[in-house]
């Protein structure tokens, strides 16, 4: 299949995305290529490459436009062009809960880019028939995820601490991308969770990193995100039992995957 990777030329996951669709014809774009935020700019890359599917991974935390209005542009770029259409959504569509949300779950967010995210979510899945909405969580493991990176700097000694009452289902980034490549290629629509199969802290993830790397767990110090005077999302645990039905791509929990 002709496959299109939004961000598959800089982002974390989209080159790993890129990496695991090998042996496909692969199209990895990034800004240079077509600003998301130009509708017609959006249009017009995806009437030249003509991808069967596209996995849109690009987004930027703190520019709602990318996020919500980029992700709108593409899914009607994608319903023009008659592509399929796997969107990259987040567990922050949530606003915390004390039961893992599955994917009856309704949007609740508490920030700005959760509300972004709900947005993009919903353009996707009112442009055309064939789109999956991918929700995930943390991406990290191969060890030069921002994640893993903070967590060396906090390990070495900086100044921080890590949350010890978040708590999310982190994913290793390759089972990530090999799940997307599947949806890619499947007729699974609508919403699928994609998060890993262990819900931990932001301290215990930091935890696992630095004993797989060598480093003293014990240095990283707790924190609570609940003491800020905007927490945001606090428990958004995934409940991706239904991934583990339709998808032969196993997505492992962070215990497993980060053991030294």
């Amino acid at each position: 299949m002709r496959l299109l990777v939004t961000g598959g030329r800089t982002g974390y996951l989209g080159r790993h995305v890129v990496a695991a669709a090998a042996g496909n014809d692969v199209v990895a774009v990034g800004s240079a290529d077509a600003d998301v935020r130009d509708r017609a700019a959006v249009v017009a890359l995806l009437e030249r490459h003509r991808p069967d599917v596209i996995i849109h991974t690009a987004y930027v935390q703190s520019d709602d436009e990318v996020t919500a209005a980029g992700a709108a542009h593409v899914a009607e770029a994608a319903a023009h062009v008659g592509a399929r259409l796997v969107l990259v959504s987040s567990d922050v569509v949530f606003g915390g809960s004390d039961q893992p949300y599955d994917e009856t779950a309704v949007p609740d967010p508490v920030s700005a880019y959760g509300a972004a995210k709900v947005a993009a979510e919903t353009a996707a899945l009112t442009s055309g028939p064939d789109v999956v909405v991918a929700r995930t969580s943390l991406i990290l493991g191969d060890g030069s995820s921002k994640h893993e990176e903070l967590f060396h700097r906090l390990a070495g000694g900086a100044g921080g601490a890590l949350f010890e009452d978040e708590r999310r289902c982190p994913v290793h980034v390759a089972d990530l991308a090999t799940a997307l490549v599947e949806l890619a290629g499947n007729d699974v629509r609508g919403l699928l969770h994609v998060g890993g199969a262990d819900p931990v802290s932001r301290l215990e993830l930091g935890r696992l990193v630095a004993r797989r790397d060598g480093l003293d767990p014990d240095v990283l110090r707790a924190g609570r995100r609940s003491d800020l005077a905007d927490p945001g999302p606090i428990d958004v645990r995934l409940d991706s039992s239904l991934a583990g039905r339709m998808l032969t791509t196993r997505l492992r929990g962070a215990t497993e995957f980060l053991s030294p």
